[in-house]
């Protein structure tokens, strides 16, 4: 009698192909937790004032740790397309872990600042090298769904050192130990399970042998940032960087000032903390939401459809509302289109650069993006100070959104 069940060696087969997705959720998620981490303790430091910490060390530190993982995002790329996705994973992953650990114990402002910074530079690198791997070992083409899952670990790592900084603040030194170990015990597993890119490894092979290539590599793309600005691929390098500065000065913008931004409207502060909670929220079922979309309809439709929408809801927020339920559920559907608008850009990315490019392309678009990380605070902050944050800091986000909307109108859908 015949059976369903799937033969042993099968069934193992089908558990190690999801090794690759797993791990690369993970290393996202350990870069949420690391790049939040700082954020957390800020308030212990200055409160006991640690290793001689003060406000104004506090922003410089914050401050270059945004500039090292845009430097990061900036430089991997390149690496990504000659040494290969796994190699550059793994350094990543042991660079952020080690020097994370070190953030711990240093003795002084200065070296704290110093380790966090290096640490900044490798986890800058960790997700455009996470997702030129996963657009590739997802071999159905579409890359929305593998990539908005794999950024979903990104809110994860960021929740998990939220809850744990509610238990453990005082003692920040455990949470960077916490982050830097965590990476650390992942190394032989990204080893042990993270096979090279399938399709690196063909591109690689293209390089050496043309006349062997495979029809599907295309052996004639420049490799770096000359690949970028190549026949069409130069509208899209131009509107995939300006759509990802606004998409992220959006994200940190929020992330940042929602909270002071609601409690300036007259909401209890209690409230504005929640509503950023119910912002990130929206923000994971908008990435679950957006990638089904985008393989369904095309990456760029939803782009474009996301842009729209979070220029809308994020304009919505300016209106005075009585209702905290209609409030939130009103912030929970600004953060479903804000957050996942930007992952997408990254989507597209991965579908449509060649992969001799891709690495480089994805490290670019984020390390510009990263850009409008450090922008967005700092107008947003700007609006605070002087008194004009509500409602003028929700009309800024959409149109800004209207511009990240624009960016992506000029992008060709096919460069062929």
């Amino acid at each position: 009698m015949s059976s369903t069940a799937p033969s042993a060696p099968a069934a193992a087969a089908s558990s190690a192909s999801r090794w690759p997705a797993v791990l690369c959720w993970l290393a996202v998620a350990l870069e949420g937790f690391d790049l939040v981490v700082l954020g957390a303790v800020i308030p212990e430091l200055l409160a006991t004032e640690a290793i001689g910490f003060t406000p104004e060390a506090a922003t410089l530190v914050a401050t270059l740790s945004l500039v090292g993982v845009g430097l990061g995002a900036v430089s991997v790329g390149p690496v990504v397309d000659r040494i290969g996705r796994r190699w550059a994973i793994i350094g990543c992953v042991i660079g952020f872990s080690l020097f994370t650990l070190f953030v711990a114990f240093a003795p002084n402002v200065a070296l704290f600042t110093l380790f966090r910074f290096i640490a900044g530079l490798f986890l800058g690198a960790v997700m455009p090298s996470c997702l030129a791997y996963i657009s590739e070992y997802n071999k159905s083409g579409k890359t929305g769904k593998a990539t908005t899952l794999t950024m979903t670990g990104y809110h994860a790592g960021a929740v998990g050192i939220s809850l744990l900084a509610v238990a453990y603040s005082h003692n920040w030194h455990l949470l960077f130990v916490a982050g830097g170990v965590a990476g650390l015990v992942m190394v032989p597993l990204l080893w042990w399970k993270l096979p090279e890119s399938e399709a690196f490894l063909a591109a690689q092979e293209a390089k050496r042998n043309p006349a062997a290539a495979s029809a599907t590599v295309e052996s004639t793309v420049k490799t770096g940032m000359a690949g970028l600005f190549e026949g069409k691929l130069a509208l899209v390098t131009i509107g995939v960087w300006a759509s990802s500065f606004m998409g992220l000065l959006l994200v940190y913008g929020l992330n940042t000032w929602l909270p002071k931004i609601m409690a300036d409207a007259g909401y209890e502060v209690s409230d504005s903390l929640v509503m950023l909670f119910v912002m990130n929220i929206g923000a994971v079922v908008g990435l679950i939401l957006a990638g089904w979309l985008a393989d369904r309809h095309g990456t760029k439709k939803i782009v474009l459809m996301w842009f729209v929408l979070a220029a809308v809801f994020l304009a919505a927020l300016s209106i005075p509302m009585t209702s905290q339920v209609l409030l939130n559920l009103a912030v929970f559907i600004t953060g479903v289109f804000v957050f996942s608008a930007q992952v997408l850009v990254y989507a597209f990315v991965s579908a449509i650069y060649p992969a001799q490019a891709r690495g480089t392309a994805l490290g670019m678009a984020s390390g510009i993006g990263r850009i409008g990380a450090i922008v967005g605070p700092f107008i947003t902050g700007a609006l605070v100070t002087a008194g004009i944050a509500y409602p003028w800091g929700f009309y800024l986000f959409s149109v800004v959104a209207v511009l990240g909307f624009a960016a992506m109108v000029i992008v060709p859908k096919s460069v062929k």
